[in-house]
């Protein structure tokens, strides 16, 4: 019966150790200044050159900072959006902004996904606010809307191509079969 107990006892000390060193781990990483960042992904069936260019008209509406094709990355410029931020907070428990401002960063990587020829689409959302003119900027987590948003006008941009593209090649095939060479 004796031997039983360390063996218990040690048992109960294991689950408490793994139980206790995994909870609070994303308070911990704010507390410390880690990078707490939310990353948004998807994979499309479709060639580069599609994704991209899907990718350049969903973003047609803020001004580019940096664009790289060969790197597959696309950088905004920093957006203004702090009467958004006010109003959204305004029924909350928080504080008004005196600025707010956000950034999109999206990459586009080649790659392969069950043997075919794939693209990934990553969005991330830089989002900066300023309570008072002594405090500097902080940044904040955001609510995830933007970036699904993204990723969806990204997605249907894709699929409307894809379609378009499946037109056209039916169209040229049906006039090819009509000419007969």
């Amino acid at each position: 019966m004796n031997l039983h107990k360390p063996t218990l006892l040690l048992m109960m000390l294991l689950a408490l150790s793994t139980v206790s060193g995994s909870g609070c781990m994303s308070a911990y990483k704010q507390s410390v200044g880690s990078d707490a960042a939310q990353i948004y992904t998807r994979i499309f069936l479709i060639d580069f050159n599609t994704a991209w260019q899907a990718v350049l008209d969903s973003l047609k509406n803020s001004a580019l900072d940096v664009s790289n094709r060969e790197g597959g990355y696309v950088l905004t410029k920093w957006t203004d959006n702090t009467s958004e931020r006010n109003f959204t907070d305004s029924f909350g428990g928080a504080n008004a902004y005196l600025l707010a401002q956000y950034r999109f960063r999206v990459t586009v990587a080649k790659g392969f996904y069950n043997g075919k020829p794939s693209v990934k689409v990553t969005v991330q959302k830089d989002q900066l606010v300023q309570r008072d003119v002594l405090e500097g900027w902080k940044p904040v987590e955001t609510d995830s809307v933007d970036e699904n948003t993204l990723i969806y006008r990204i997605s249907r941009l894709i699929f409307m191509r894809s379609k378009v593209n499946k037109f056209e090649e039916e169209k040229t095939k049906r006039e090819l079969e009509g000419t007969k060479f």
